[in-house]
């Protein structure tokens, strides 16, 4: 059961970062915004296995992916 869930959780990151590739009008700190929400969110996913988890990590990924983008 675990297993299909990190699988699940790797196809919705695979789904997410293929469809940014698509967002041409973003800017930069969009894309470093947009791309650090969905690597915190599988991080979050992958080590709590829990939806809180999953949406903590993509709070603190989407914090980071901003801030690089400065």
């Amino acid at each position: 059961m675990k297993n299909i869930r990190q699988i699940g959780a790797a196809a919705m990151v695979v789904a997410l970062l293929g469809g940014l590739t698509a967002c041409d009008s973003m800017t930069t700190r969009q894309r470093h915004t947009a791309v650090g929400a969905a690597g915190g969110a599988a991080g979050g996913a992958v080590i709590g296995g829990s939806a809180l988890s999953t949406l903590g990590g993509a709070a603190i990924g989407g914090v980071i992916g901003n801030q690089v983008g400065k």
